[in-house]
This record gives structure tokens, C-alpha cells and sequence, in this order.
């Protein structure tokens, strides 16, 4: 486990239930160095590591308040405990055979 997904791991299960973190928390707290803006160039693995931790179904990315899918996000994130996704089924869903091809 990389120090990145262990300060995730950390960081969700100390908040309080129902709130999610920043990803900025996970850069200060894994970043060592001496300049003050440092942590910013953490951000990358950080994000990599929540992808990793959310396609594991241990965390869930938030986007906006709501969980997102954590193969293609873009922007303002939020990490947390692992919540239930809206999946609402279409009706041209409902009328897809074995094949995948609607009838």
C-alpha cells in the first residue's frame, strides 16, 4: 500500500460519519519537504491512489455531493466512505436481450 492510499485510508476512517476529505489533506499529510507549497506536486499520486482505493470499492470519489465514476472525473473531488451509486435503469435497457442488442 502506497503512503498515499494508507493517509486516504487514515484520514476517512478519523472524520466524522457522513463527511467526506479533501484531497489536499492527503497531499499535506504524506508530504516531507521543506517548501511550504510542496504538497501541491503530491496531488497527482494522490489522485491515483483514490482511483485505485475507489476501483477496489474501498473509498468512493464525490464529486458535487454525489458518488462518480472514478475512471473518468475531471475536477473538484472529495473522498470518502464507499456510498450506494444511482443506477436508474432506462427503458431501453429493460428491452436489451442476452446479446446487448435492443430489440
Amino acid at each position: 500500500m502506497s503512503p498515499e492510499e494508507a493517509a486516504i485510508l487514515s484520514l476517512i476512517a478519523a472524520s466524522k460519519k457522513g463527511r467526506t476529505i479533501d484531497p489536499t489533506e492527503v497531499a499535506r499529510a504524506v508530504y516531507t519537504g521543506e517548501d511550504p507549497d510542496g504538497w501541491r506536486k503530491r496531488l497527482p499520486s494522490v489522485r491515483q491512489a483514490a482511483i485505485h482505493l475507489a476501483r477496489s470499492g474501498q473509498i468512493s470519489i464525490y464529486r458535487k455531493g454525489k458518488v462518480i465514476d472514478p475512471n473518468g472525473f475531471k475536477g473538484v473531488y472529495r473522498l470518502g466512505v464507499p456510498g450506494e451509486i444511482a443506477n436508474p435503469v432506462s427503458p431501453d435497457d429493460e428491452l436489451e436481450d442476452a446479446s446487448g442488442v435492443a430489440e
